[in-house]
C-alpha cells in the first residue's frame, strides 16, 4: 500500500464488516479511474499575498500581459512538451518530474521555481505541485508570502504525519504547495531512501495531469540535490550570468549524470534582441545544446 493510500485509509471511516462477510466481498467494485478533480485531502490553506509577489518582480495572477509572464511563458513549454508530448512515444520517462537547482546560492533557483509553478498553474488541465526540497534553507513559503511549519522531511521522518497532514492548498487555482518542514540531521540519507523513492513515486503516479517542481538545494553546497536528481525526469540548471565561472558549471552537471535531461536557464542576462533574455539546454548524457529558455 501506498504512503498517500494509508493515509487515506486513516482518514476514511469504515463501519465495521456485516458477520460472515469478508473484505473482497464487502468492498466495491473499482472504477476504471478516479474522477479528475479528486486530490489527496488537505487539511490546511495558504494564502499567496499576490502584492508581495509584486514586489518581489514575481509573476502575480492576472497580470497575464507582465514581461515575467511572458519570459516564464516560453521556459515552461519545452518542459510541458517533454511531460506532456502529444505523442507518448516522445515524452520524457518521469517527465513530470521537475527539479530546479543552481551550482551556487543566490542564482535565483527559488525565482525560477515559484515563477515556474505560477505560470504552469495557469495551464487548462494541469494542476502543480511545488516541493520546498531545500530541507536547510527553505524559502518557498517566505517567498510566496506564508508561513508554514510541517512538510517533507516530517512526511519522511514521522511515520504519523502524512502527505494530507502537510499539504497547502493555495488561494491561486490548480497550485498546492509541500513545505519543506522542520530540519533533519540526516537529510541526504532521507532523501536517498526507499521511503522517498516511495513518496515520489506515489507523487508522480497519482494524477496524469499533475506536475511536480522540486526547489532543490544548490548543487556545490550540498549532496542532497545530487541524490534527489536520481528520482527527477527533468532538470532545470540556473545559472546567473557574469557571475557563475563555467568551470564550476561544468562541476555541478557532473551530479547530473542520472537525469537524461537537463535544461539551463540563464538568470539576470542582459537583453537581446527583441528584449528578451536568453539561456541555452542541455539534452542527453552528452548534453548537446538544444533551444534557449527565457528568464528574467
Amino acid at each position: 500500500m501506498s504512503i498517500i493510500e494509508k493515509a487515506l485509509d486513516k482518514n476514511r471511516a469504515r463501519p465495521p464488516l456485516p458477520e460472515g462477510t469478508t473484505e473482497q466481498a464487502a468492498a466495491p467494485q473499482a472504477t476504471a479511474r478516479e474522477p479528475e478533480r479528486w486530490r489527496e485531502p488537505v487539511s490546511q490553506e495558504a494564502s499567496i499575498d499576490f502584492a508581495w509577489l509584486r514586489k518581489q518582480g514575481l509573476i502575480v495572477p492576472g497580470d497575464q500581459r507582465a514581461s515575467v509572464a511572458e519570459e516564464f511563458r516560453m521556459m515552461k513549454r519545452p518542459l510541458l512538451n517533454n511531460a506532456f508530448g502529444r505523442h507518448a512515444a516522445m515524452r520524457i520517462p518521469k517527465g513530470r518530474l521537475i527539479m530546479i537547482t543552481s551550482a551556487l546560492p543566490g542564482e535565483g533557483k527559488t525565482f525560477t521555481s515559484v515563477n515556474l509553478a505560477l505560470s504552469m498553474a495557469m495551464e487548462l488541465e494541469r494542476t502543480v505541485l511545488l516541493v520546498d526540497a531545500d530541507v536547510s534553507r527553505p524559502a518557498i513559503p517566505r517567498t510566496l508570502g506564508f508561513h508554514a511549519d510541517l512538510g517533507l522531511m516530517d512526511v519522511l521522518s514521522e511515520p504519523d504525519i502524512q502527505i494530507p497532514d502537510v499539504l497547502l492548498r493555495t488561494n491561486v487555482e490548480n497550485l498546492t504547495v509541500l513545505p519543506a518542514g522542520r530540519p533533519h540531521g540526516r537529510s541526504t540519507e532521507i532523501l536517498a531512501s526507499d521511503v522517498m523513492r516511495d513518496l515520489v513515486d506515489d507523487l508522480h503516479d497519482r494524477y496524469e495531469d499533475r506536475i511536480i517542481l522540486f526547489d532543490s538545494p544548490p548543487l556545490l553546497a550540498t549532496s542532497e540535490p545530487g541524490v534527489l536528481a536520481t528520482h527527477m525526469g527533468q532538470v532545470v540548471m540556473v545559472v546567473e550570468a557574469d557571475r557563475t565561472p563555467a568551470s564550476t558549471v561544468e562541476r555541478a552537471m557532473h551530479q547530473l549524470d542520472s537525469c537524461g535531461v537537463v535544461l539551463t536557464s540563464l538568470n539576470r542576462a542582459a537583453p537581446g534582441l527583441g528584449g528578451h533574455y536568453y539561456g541555452g539546454s542541455y539534452y542527453g548524457s552528452e548534453r548537446e545544446h538544444g533551444p534557449g529558455a527565457a528568464v528574467r
